[in-house]
């Protein structure tokens, strides 16, 4: 997608009819990039991870409990397998 066809109003960046999903900045234990609303495993367990607007920091949540939530940080990140999107277990 080219970058001009991205609004970005207050900092927040926009595409009709698109979800743009931020880098995490992480990586997976394959070196596998980490993207918003990614998907890991570890083990046969499943997590998403997204950002928390209050604690202003991305965090990750088991996919069967997502109140439960934990700072997503460098050691968890490498421990983690990056299996899909989130929005591709939807379809």
């Amino acid at each position: 997608m080219r970058l001009n066809s991205i609004d970005c109003n207050k900092g927040e960046l926009i595409k009709k009819d698109h979800i743009l999903l931020q880098f995490t900045s992480l990586y997976d234990k394959e070196g596998e990039e980490i993207y918003e609303m990614d998907v890991l495993m570890v083990s046969l367990t499943k997590y998403v991870v997204f950002w928390n607007d209050q604690k202003n920091g991305w965090y990750y949540s088991p996919l069967d409990n997502l109140e439960a939530q934990t700072p997503f940080l460098l050691q968890e990140a490498e421990k983690m397998k990056r299996f899909c999107s989130y929005f591709e277990l939807q379809t």
